[in-house]
């Protein structure tokens, strides 16, 4: 998509919807929170489209991304929540989302593990570069911060990986 035009809110759910999934199942580790985010973010994707000024519409996208999942790990803090017990959950599951099925073949489940141990900088980066695909510079711009910081938090963040998974 060039960089100045403004697509609609539905170019950005169908072009751009899996990989936020894909980014959100990432951070969160989970599948159903990973829905929540994505539902969050298209939703503040709508809010803000109207307000977007033509640019880099990836980093755009990925700060919205970002910032709704630490909103929402504030939120937890604020109102810590307790699992049900094992026995307590219905067993009649419904079949995984054509997403879930892709994330979790994309990335084995030690390697998911391994980068949910990683802290939040580092994992967030190392997604961004690595299973998103984005530049440098879309992730500088969607983690607001210089591009040297970015490049530091891939190499240390690819490095602790290496190391969780040895």
């Amino acid at each position: 998509m060039p960089d100045d035009t403004i697509p609609s809110w539905e170019d950005v759910a169908r072009l751009h919807g899996r990989t936020i999934y894909n980014f959100a199942y990432r951070l969160t580790g989970n599948a159903d929170e990973a829905h929540d985010l994505v539902q969050e973010v298209l939703l503040r994707v709508r809010k803000g489209l109207q307000a977007y000024t033509p640019g880099s519409f990836e980093g755009w996208l990925w700060r919205i991304t970002r910032n709704a999942f630490l909103d929402e790990v504030r939120r937890r803090k604020r109102r810590p929540t307790v699992p049900l017990p094992d026995g307590d959950h219905d067993g009649t599951g419904s079949t995984p989302a054509p997403e879930e099925v892709l994330a979790a073949v994309r990335l084995s489940e030690d390697v998911q593990a391994a980068l949910l141990a990683l802290p939040y900088e580092f994992r967030e980066a190392v997604v961004l570069c690595d299973v998103v695909g984005l530049s440098y510079e879309d992730i500088a711009a969607a983690a607001d911060v210089p591009i040297g910081t970015v490049r530091s938090r891939i190499h240390r963040g690819r490095r602790m990986l290496k190391e969780l998974l040895e």
